[in-house]
């Protein structure tokens, strides 16, 4: 049949199972806009308040599924709106597609009104870009656009699409959507009997899980594994929910504000078997002190990852279900009982703890953990209460946390949480927020009332620029340059000017009946929570120092 190229980019969608789009009209996408127009009933769109928050929304909406996230936005700044969005799901392997539409072809290249070469400017942060002058092309690059986002390590594609092909016609078939698979190629039988006997030889093993685990759909396998060969087991904020954080043989997350517990765990063992994670720079701590006593078994799909920021002694290319499959038929039942019990040891002296009187951003998550019963869909901003999102909340299921890792992208939770929200609409869904990354987001909350979502937004306001205040605290000499904040915003008011619902919570009893109001009620609440200005993240590894070095408050105090 012939059909518009914006009809086509419709029915593309469509054969791609999409059934949200997130994004913001302008003049260049105006044809796809208008066949969207045409097919609501089949193809939700959400029109956030800024084109970053429709990338955030596309990115938590993939995350909290695994299913491609798709955002549209017009040519120049609508676009270049959507750049932040697509460099978070570039770092920690997001699922994306970004359309965008440019000028009409022959206007290209000329400084025309509202154009900006996107797929030049994108070009470092996605998997694979496009721009399509040539309506014959459209289909079959929309559906190359789907395949490399999903296949292997995910992550974002653009499809820049000049505004004349969106009119022009040409024939179109329909083409049933192809599941593409994960990992291409084959796992080596003997790299898998060498790492097994590797397992087999440790005396002192430890498991670290990385977000990999949870885009793979590993959790299962990992948790056979973890019980084959006995072994604690830590993770990084992209792991979280990959192993059972109620687990006992759980210790937390690993690096800058890990557990000292995994920290000392880590640097004692013989074999850490490393599995989907990137060894980031705020992992490891001093590259050349991580896990100097131990082998390292490194195990991931991107071949690129091995050997990067961390030598590894022996990897695996693979996708983590599959490579921890084959490893569990391969290993016996182990033993490691007095290993066992010395990591519990730590736990039980370097437990994590906050204050027991007043209200804190480790008592908050504690508090939401407990009144949601550890079943809520948790996002966060960047910074302290990330941390503490991290840290206090226990994630027994994958998928369960919601936030920028690798980019550590302020303003990205509220979108996000708008995505996940949309994609999970049974679930409780909170973004756990500091007061300035609020700022810079906060326009969504508009979002949110509009299409009526049952969305929490809990602000932890200390009235600073948190996380950059403790660095300016310890390492800085107390100048606290540009992080002050306490200018008099009142929170409660601003959301109930857009329509939501405002609560202020000044003590334990205040938040604790803010919370289940705003659980029990089903409408947008922001719960503005008051909090001291020095409150910190702790443990914390000083920059450059090895992670063995982990320090807290007491030992400050000496």
């Amino acid at each position: 049949m012939q059909l518009t190229g914006a009809q086509i980019i419709i029915e593309c969608l469509k054969e791609q199972g999409v059934d949200t789009v997130f994004g913001y009209p302008g003049g260049a996408i105006l044809n796809v806009y208008d066949e969207l127009y045409q097919h609501r009933h089949e193809i939700r769109h959400i029109l956030t308040s800024h084109e970053q928050g429709a990338s955030h929304a596309a990115d938590g909406y993939a995350r909290s599924t695994g299913k491609v996230g798709v955002c549209l936005a017009t040519s120049g700044p609508g676009a270049t709106n959507l750049v932040t969005g697509i460099a978070t799901a570039y770092m920690d392997s997001v699922p994306l597609v970004a359309i965008t539409c440019n000028v009409g072809v022959p206007l290209l290249g000329k400084d025309s009104f509202q154009e900006v070469d996107i797929a030049g400017i994108t070009t470092p942060i996605t998997k694979h870009n496009f721009i399509v002058k040539d309506i014959e092309k459209l289909a079959d690059t929309i559906r190359r656009a789907f395949q490399i986002a999903a296949k292997g390590r995910p992550g974002p594609v653009l499809l820049d699409i000049p505004k004349d092909v969106t009119a022009q016609t040409c024939s179109y078939t329909f083409c049933a959507q192809e599941k593409p698979k994960r990992f291409i190629g084959e796992i080596d039988e003997n790299d898998l009997d060498k790492a097994a006997q590797m397992i087999a030889h440790a005396k002192r093993p430890y498991v670290f899980a990385g977000g990999g685990v949870v885009i793979s759909e590993a959790a299962v396998q990992l948790k056979e594994f973890v019980e084959k060969i006995q072994s604690p087991v830590c993770d990084s904020l992209m792991g979280k929910g990959a192993f059972d954080g109620t687990d006992l043989k759980y210790t937390g997350m690993l690096g800058m504000h890990g557990t000292k517990t995994s920290n000392y765990g880590v640097s004692e063992c013989d074999l850490l078997i490393a599995v989907g994670v990137r060894f980031s720079d705020r992992v490891i701590g001093n590259a050349k002190k991580f896990a100097h006593k131990a082998k390292i078994l490194q195990i991931d799909i991107d071949p690129a990852e091995i050997n990067k920021n961390i030598r590894a002694d022996f990897s695996i290319i693979g996708d983590a279900k599959d490579v921890l499959t084959k490893l569990n038929s391969r290993l016996p039942q182990m033993e490691h009982t007095d290993w066992i019990s010395h990591i519990l040891e730590y736990t039980k002296k370097y437990p994590l703890k906050y204050p027991d009187s007043g209200i804190s951003g480790p008592y908050l998550m504690d508090t939401v953990y407990h009144l949601t019963k550890g079943d809520a869909l948790i996002v966060t901003e960047v910074g302290q209460h990330q941390m503490w999102a991290a840290q206090f909340y226990k994630y027994s299921k994958p998928r369960t946390l919601i936030t920028s890792g690798g980019l550590g992208t302020m303003g990205y939770g509220l979108g996000a949480a708008i995505g996940a929200q949309i994609a999970n609409p049974d679930k409780t869904v909170i973004n756990i927020s500091g007061d300035g990354c609020f700022r810079m987001n906060m326009n969504e909350i508009a979002t949110a009332v509009r299409e009526k979502l049952p969305l929490i937004e809990i602000i932890v306001n200390n009235h600073v620029l948190g996380m950059v205040r403790q660095w300016q605290d310890l390492f800085y000499g107390k100048r606290y340059s540009a992080t002050v904040l306490d200018d008099g915003m009142d929170y409660v008011k601003l959301a109930e000017a857009m329509g939501a619902k405002g609560y202020r919570a000044a003590s334990r009893e205040e938040f604790e009946a803010a919370l289940k109001s705003a659980l029990n009620d089903k409408v947008v609440a922001v719960i503005d929570c008051i909090v001291g200005s020095d409150d910190k993240v702790w443990p914390m590894v000083a920059p450059g120092a090895p992670i063995s070095e982990a320090f807290s408050e007491e030992d400050l105090q000496g």
